[in-house]
């Protein structure tokens, strides 16, 4: 499927983004007037991806090579990879933990993965800390804002939910742990 955009549209988009990311900064900054140390309470969360045949994503990492530049490698289709999410707030870090299935084999995030993740890593892990005051963030992945998982978030952490529907909105392409 192609994407063609006008500068306009482009223009649009873009100011659409900044709009949401001011909005964002705008409700941090009333938040840090009232408690100072707010930002010390978000519990920021995130995943990446990490390929097992020393594959590198392009778009994250530029490499500088005098090598001629049309040689070129042929990969599988299905590069394996291991995902791994954490988060982490002035308190200390929660995790990792490495996305397997039953058998032990590296798999992907969806919405069931990530919920059992949360259900049976994150909330236990949880426990170990006080987080009556902790704000949990996180991306719009769509696994992570699937009614099912905005729920049980909602179940632990109330009206404390940075996300898209959360009570708070995390701006789409904003920055994330893994920049």
């Amino acid at each position: 499927m192609n994407f063609f955009y006008s500068k306009d549209k482009l223009v649009a988009l873009h100011f659409k983004y900044d709009q949401a990311r001011r909005r964002f900064v705008e409700w941090a900054q009333n938040e840090i007037a009232v408690v100072p140390d707010f930002y010390k309470r978000i519990l920021f969360s995130d995943e990446a991806h990490f390929w097992l045949n020393a594959y590198v994503n392009k778009q994250n990492c530029c490499i500088w090579s005098e090598a001629n530049p049309q040689v070129y490698v042929k990969t599988p289709l299905h590069l394996e990879k291991l995902t791994v999410w954490c988060a982490l707030w002035a308190g200390g870090i929660i995790g990792p933990y490495f996305f397997k299935n039953d058998e032990g084999h590296n798999v992907t995030v969806n919405g069931d993965r990530y919920r059992a993740m949360i259900t049976n890593f994150f909330i236990p892990e949880l426990n170990n800390h006080d987080v009556q005051e902790l704000w949990f963030q996180q991306d719009g992945a769509t696994c992570y804002t699937a009614r099912a998982t905005i729920d049980l978030l909602k179940d632990t952490f109330g009206d404390r939910l940075i996300s898209r529907f959360g009570t708070v909105n995390w701006p789409p392409r904003s920055c994330d742990l893994t920049l």
